[in-house]
């Protein structure tokens, strides 16, 4: 059993939280052959198997998930020790996994990674972009980045300092032929870019003046869930779009797309950084959240 190191049970975990060897295998930062032989030894080692393996899909045996039961509290011990020693390092060195959806990816390069990276030239930071919200802790991330509503209760979160707003805007072309709104009730005759959320339903685009708060279910030719292909639709005259300010700014400051209800478009909070209260924070991750509350202090 002297044989056996950490890297092995960080193998299994990955394999288990993950699913499939290649995902674990790049959140390891290794190859997918290096890891099958990892895991092989391993299981040697142990003398039993601890995945069920086919062509489609990996799943813990029986010995495999009461391993997992078993070591996971204990290997978290571990690694919070060891993190907490590493802390005591002068420079901060090492990988920080962030999940983020693009818009929020986009603004954490330009205000914070990019000036990190600089301070931090050890550091390694990772940055996997997606819509849908996700167990940080699970998947393995050190902290996510969302805005302020849709941070998980159980987390601690670091606002940003910046509100946000949506923006409502449609083309010249479409405009010019099929007119400007002037009220949100005017949207439901329009044609309309539809907005599809992570668990699959359908946004009511939120409009908000002075305390009047107004949901619409809209109604058009294009349902999407991507900001970046709803603007190109925009930009084609399709529909009127609903959207992140900061995903059209440049768009609206050129005139290819015409901002609308500006005044039903209020700010409001903004980008929050968040992550787990349970565990040591690692010298990395300490260092980048300093930085961005003495930004958000800015």
């Amino acid at each position: 059993m002297s044989r056996i190191a950490l890297s092995d049970i960080e193998a299994v975990q990955a394999i288990d939280r993950r699913g499939s060897f290649r995902a674990a295998a790049i959140d390891l930062g290794v190859s997918t052959t290096a890891l099958s032989h990892t895991l092989a030894k391993f299981e040697a080692e142990l003398g039993v198997r601890l995945f069920n393996r086919t062509t489609r899909s990996v799943s813990l045996t029986e010995a495999g998930r009461l391993f997992i039961e078993r070591v996971s509290p204990s290997f978290q011990g571990l690694s919070d020790a060891l993190e907490s020693v590493r802390a005591h390092r002068d420079t901060p060195s090492g990988i920080l996994r962030i999940n983020a959806p693009p818009f929020a990816a986009r603004q954490l390069l330009s205000s914070l990674i990019f000036e990190f990276l600089r301070l931090y030239p050890e550091m390694q930071v990772d940055i996997v972009t997606e819509g849908k919200l996700v167990d940080v802790v699970a998947e393995g991330f050190d902290l996510g980045a969302r805005v302020a509503g849709l941070v998980p209760a159980d987390m601690i979160a670091l606002p940003l300092g910046q509100p946000q707003r949506f923006a409502v805007a449609a083309s010249p072309d479409y405009l010019a032929k099929h007119g400007v709104p002037l009220t949100p009730g005017d949207l439901l005759a329009h044609a309309c870019l539809r907005v599809r959320l992570p668990d699959g339903s359908l946004y009511r685009w939120h409009l908000e003046k002075q305390g009047e708060v107004v949901q619409l279910d809209v109604r058009g030719p294009l349902t999407l869930d991507e900001a970046a292909l709803a603007r190109d639709a925009a930009l084609e005259g399709i529909g009127i779009g609903f959207f992140m300010e900061q995903n059209v700014a440049e768009e609206i400051r050129s005139g290819k797309l015409i901002r609308l209800l500006e005044e039903w478009t209020p700010p409001f909070p903004g980008l929050c950084l968040y992550y787990s209260g349970r565990r040591h924070p690692s010298a990395g991750l300490a260092a980048f959240l300093a930085l961005a509350r003495e930004r958000s202090q800015q």
